[in-house]
């Protein structure tokens, strides 16, 4: 993925020109030659304007992607105990816990995941923000608790990892913070595929190099910006995939283009199912639709504690058998009932090396199952969904997944950094040089492109910009930038 200017070693290799009419050669070549001055000139301007963004995201998602190793590390007095003996009842666990907390709601419990690990027990707390839980975490074995902090969303991150989280999402800004992220993501896959076009058409006029392992290969044969473009084009390749997948996800939690994606899952029937909480002879619907596949970056609503909540921690037990025992076997957590009418529901937890989101709904008075989702049953595109949001988190493939995304935020991190300095490179040589900027590639892209690839490259822009808002805002900025150059630039060829 290069920034770089339309140059005579960019031109296709060709047999030596044969006698044409001029209005045919004009032709072939506008059509030839369309595709890859527009997607030089978008490049250029979207690499300029919004790489800066971009850096910023990749900066800091490379903690990002490392923040649940790095949480493991920090808060290990509370994720961590000695194993020994058997553990105590749940139930046990749970009085324990509201020993310590008698004032606030019991919303929910995980059990411990894996062995010599904590149990959370969790409370509603309305001195908290939004998604914001206090857990108490408990010794499974002595049902003793061990120390007590606050949880966000329901994948349960502790403040550190909660802090990148936001660091990465919205710079600690809020609503206006996040705006920079959705630009990020809305724009990095139109910036990478417009590269890959770029770098595409480059490889091909290698006349003794004309393979396509050589997207992969930079030739190092070249020295200076030359160097500085092979490498900048070929890690670009190295990481395209999963840029593309992280610019997706990225979207779907984004302000703008997260609504019409929502809208547009909902219309196709994508959205993610979820058990019932409803007892039989309660009117219900069978499931409930949502974005259950952003559960890392929000909380289920908190309910006020139930009165008799002695008697839902006393059914807890029953309810945790009854679920394993129907095949909802990977690390859970089970939400609390406020109402008699409610039954329990346990939904597994997204946790690494965890690939199914099982749920199932229990009565606590009976022990009988209500309702039962597996997660074979979910829509494919759901399916699809929570895996990339899961991959996004670094949580699908446990650290594997958090140092490949740190290998692919550092090989963006140099892609951006080699596209300024190609750009810095394009600056004039002669005259005021220590001012001067790089040079935008040559205007008349549009123009010079043949209408059936112009109308619908144009009609594809706008179905994008109406869709993801950011970028058809920030696309028309660089139009109106483009005609206020190359208006200034005729000025200055009149005056000369």
């Amino acid at each position: 993925m290069s920034i770089t200017d339309i140059s005579p070693a960019d031109a296709e290799s060709t047999a030596p020109p044969q006698a044409s009419p001029p209005a045919a050669t004009s032709a072939r070549k506008r059509t030839r030659n369309g595709l890859y001055p527009l997607a030089m000139r978008l490049h250029f301007y979207a690499g300029i304007f919004v790489a800066p963004f971009i850096l910023i995201a990749a900066v800091t998602g490379a903690l990002y992607a490392i923040s649940p190793t790095l949480e493991n590390f920090v808060s290990r007095d509370l994720l961590q105990v000695e194993q020994s003996g058997a553990e105590k009842p749940l139930s046990a666990q749970i009085n324990a816990a509201v020993a310590t907390q008698p004032k606030l709601a019991l919303v929910a419990v995980a059990p411990a995941p894996e062995a010599g690990q904590t149990t959370r027990v969790i409370f509603n707390d309305p001195s908290l923000g939004a998604s914001e839980r206090r857990a108490v975490f408990v010794n499974p074995y002595t049902a003793e608790p061990v120390g007590e902090s606050v949880v966000y969303g329901s994948s349960g991150a502790l403040p550190l990892r909660t802090w990148i989280d936001q660091l990465h999402r919205d710079l600690h800004l809020g609503e206006t913070g996040r705006l920079y992220s959705e630009l990020a993501a809305s724009w990095l896959w139109v910036i990478a595929l417009a590269g890959l076009v770029l770098w595409w058409r480059r490889v091909r006029g290698r006349r003794t190099r004309n393979s396509a392992k050589w997207l992969l290969a930079p030739d190092r044969s070249q020295g200076g910006r030359g160097r500085t473009l092979n490498w900048h084009g070929s890690v670009g390749v190295w990481i395209l995939p999963v840029v593309l997948l992280l610019s997706v996800t990225g979207m779907t939690w984004s302000t703008y283009a997260g609504e019409n994606i929502t809208e547009l899952r909902k219309q196709m029937s994508w959205t993610t199912p979820a058990v019932s909480a409803k007892l039989p002879g309660t009117a219900a619907p069978a499931h409930d639709s949502g974005g259950g596949e952003h559960s890392g970056h929000g909380a289920p609503a908190a309910a006020p504690a139930p009165a008799n909540v002695s008697d839902r921690i006393a059914q807890i037990d029953r309810v945790y058998e009854v679920a394993m025992a129907n095949g909802v076997t990977q690390p859970v957590e089970i939400a609390v009932p406020a109402k008699p009418d409610k039954a329990f529901t346990v939904k597994e937890r997204r946790m690494p090396g965890t690939y199914t989101v099982d749920s199932i709904a229990v009565d606590g008075a009976t022990g009988a199952v209500t309702d039962k989702l597996a997660y074979a049953d979910w829509p494919l595109m759901a399916k699809l969904t929570n895996w990339g949001i899961q991959f996004h988190m670094g949580l699908m493939f446990g650290l594997l997944n958090q140092l490949l995304l740190l290998a692919v935020m550092i090989g963006l991190i140099t892609v951006i950094v080699r596209g300024y300095l190609l750009w810095w490179r394009r600056r004039p040589t002669r005259g005021n040089s220590r001012i001067a900027l790089g040079r935008a590639p040559r205007r008349g892209a549009v123009r010079n492109t043949s209408p059936w690839l112009a109308v619908p490259i144009v009609a594809a822009a706008l179905v994008v910009g109406w869709f993801v808002p950011l970028v058809g805002l920030s696309l028309l900025a660089f139009l109106v930038i483009d005609v206020l150059l190359g208006l200034a630039g005729r000025l200055r060829g009149k005056t000369a």
